[in-house]
């Protein structure tokens, strides 16, 4: 008799560097059954082949979830600690308790189960690159819905980061509520 394969569950984030909106995390069990193909890093990606691989992971996964750490826990936590507490609460959301947690980067939530950082993580091992791709989609269309609210900065071209264009509008219409006031542009226009 074959022993099941350990379930182990890929975690990556995105929106680290903005200077708006949500960290967003998610936790991807893939099914070895039915590989993916064209699943990456999600920064080496076009937004269209995002979407496009996005409901095929959903499909093919054994579980899949995700979640964030909003604005208010990104000021009083700090970006590092608001994005270990998305990373947990995707892995707390799957429908399946993984074995192992493989995360993206150098530090590991605390979990119940047993879990390892790997640097790079999102192109060399497929569950996380599948993660890296779900949060990501999941935070632009959060930053596209926060467009609709606070039209005047651009969210859904940048989602928050700080290009020029934002920077502009930051110093014309000063932060608004999902302004992140810890980081430090913003910081700098509130004082």
């Amino acid at each position: 008799m074959t022993r099941p394969l350990p379930l182990v569950a890929g975690v990556d984030e995105a929106g680290r560097g903005p200077l708006a909106g949500p960290v967003t995390a998610a936790a991807v069990i893939l099914d070895p059954a039915h590989p993916v193909a064209g699943i990456a890093d999600s920064k080496q990606l076009s937004p269209a082949r995002r979407d496009e691989l996005e409901p095929l992971i959903k499909q093919a996964a054994i579980a899949w979830a995700v979640a964030s750490a909003d604005v208010g826990e990104i000021d009083a936590l700090n970006i590092l600690q608001a994005s270990l507490l998305a990373m947990k609460r995707a892995v707390e959301a799957l429908a399946a308790s993984p074995q192992l947690v493989l995360v993206d980067g150098n530090r590991c939530p605390s979990l119940v189960c047993a879990a390892q950082a790997i640097v790079g993580g999102d192109a060399s091992v497929p569950a996380i690159g599948a993660a890296s791709i779900l949060a990501k989609v999941s935070r632009d269309r959060e930053m596209e819905r926060l467009d609709a609210l606070y039209p005047a900065y651009g969210f859904a071209r940048h989602k928050g980061y700080p290009t020029r264009e934002h920077h502009a509008a930051l110093r014309e219409q000063g932060p608004c509520e999902i302004h992140r006031r810890s980081f430090g542009p913003v910081r700098r226009l509130l004082a």
